[in-house]
């Protein structure tokens, strides 16, 4: 490991990950965080605002808002972030619900001034790609809005839109909800990908919504585009991020929302009051400034080293495990693999694996496919060694 990045053991911290009833006694590389000490500049940055010792109601400071508009200026070529573009909330989950509550109150008039009668009066349609971040699902489920599934397709051993289905289905949706890059597959998406689904997406006149906190993972040969360097139409998209998941800051609770038009600005920031979920814990605001400002070489170590990881997931399947099969995985720290040949259900694997020899993986049917489970690379090589080398038990 390099000389900033520092694996903790997390067993008996409370987390999620380790410490769920689930896991006990498993090596869990399932749920999507890290087991790596946050970089240096943002635990000297929380010590500080600790030894002030008071830790009421926080305001966003213009620090926040410099922070974020001038990382991604700089390490994204992204301009144009600034306090009157720029809404804050707990979280991206919580930051689509709410997206959806407040889109939802204008699509009827929305869907009248573009001559979509056919479907007044039915509940606001989200087309996204399949296989689907799972929380996807509940945020359209929960919102009471229908789901219009485009799946990914397979080809030359990476997936790929299905752009007949994504024109054909557009037709028939409001919003269009985007993973860039792609959780679960690793798809980073290119600038012509996105260009074409964003003229897609103008023509059949659906909302962007697209959640980028996966940004800061790209592999090399493959880089991130913001979909709002690309959108030429300022009013009809809006981009979530987080220093959370890059920075392993999750449990600070603290994401953006860069909204360009004016209005849905209003009504997003309004529906974001009403769900509650617009309060900040105050060390997160100032995580996210010392993550941005000064943690920049402690990410880079940390992209070098989840890289290293997948190198080795893919090699030790391909030469230790060849019925099981890795796609092309071009950013995240997630690895999805095919377990189809060994004839059972992601489910059924994975219940299986962790009951005999505790690991524990996601399964596929949860995203919303068959055949895959989805591996956390964020962790320390020893433990995805072991880990590999105890699926191989399994396996063999």
């Amino acid at each position: 490991m390099g000389r900033m990045l520092e694996y903790v053991d997390r067993k008996g911290s409370d987390c999620y990950k380790w410490d769920s009833e689930c896991a006990a006694g498993c090596l869990p590389l399932w749920i999507a965080d890290m087991d790596f000490k946050a970089a240096k500049p943002i635990r000297e940055a929380m010590q500080r605002r600790l030894d002030h010792g008071v830790f009421g109601y926080s305001i966003v400071p213009q620090a926040n808002y410099d922070a974020v508009s001038k990382w991604f200026e700089r390490r994204h070529g992204w301009r144009g972030i600034n306090k009157d573009n720029l809404l804050y909330t707990t979280a991206v989950v919580p930051a689509i619900s709410a997206i959806l509550a407040a889109l939802e109150v204008k699509m009827e008039d929305y869907r009248a001034s573009y001559g979509k009668t056919e479907m007044a009066g039915k509940p606001l349609r989200v087309l996204t790609f399949t296989p689907a971040y799972n929380c996807f699902f509940s945020c359209i489920e929960n919102m009471g809005c229908e789901l219009v599934p485009t799946p990914l397709v397979l080809r030359d051993n990476r997936f790929e839109i299905n752009w007949e289905d994504v024109a054909k289905k557009a037709k028939e949706a409001d919003i269009f909800l985007l993973c860039n890059p792609h959780n679960p597959t690793g798809r980073v998406w290119t600038r012509d990908e996105l260009e074409r689904l964003a003229e897609i997406m103008r023509r059949e006149h659906l909302y962007v919504l697209s959640d980028e906190i996966h940004c800061e993972f790209a592999f090399p040969g493959h880089a991130y585009t913001p979909f709002a360097t690309i959108a030429i139409d300022d009013t009809d998209f809006c981009v979530c991020t987080s220093a959370s998941k890059a920075f392993n800051i999750a449990g600070l609770l603290c994401a953006n929302i860069f909204v360009p038009n004016k209005e849905l600005f209003r009504q997003i920031n309004h529906a974001l009051e009403v769900h509650e979920v617009n309060g900040l814990n105050p060390f997160g605001l100032v995580a996210q400034v010392a993550a941005y400002n000064e943690s920049e070489a402690w990410l880079d170590e940390l992209n070098e080293y989840v890289y290293g990881n997948y190198c080795y997931l893919r090699d030790f399947i391909h030469s230790e495990l060849p019925l099981l099969h890795i796609h092309e995985t071009e950013g995240t720290y997630l690895g999805w693999v095919d377990i189809s040949a060994y004839g059972k259900t992601a489910e059924q694997f994975c219940a299986d694996l962790a009951k005999k020899n505790h690991v524990l993986f996601n399964p596929s049917e949860m995203y919303g496919a068959e055949g895959y489970i989805r591996i956390n690379l964020a962790t320390s090589r020893e433990v995805l060694v072991e880990a590999l080398n105890r699926l191989k038990e399994y396996l063999l």
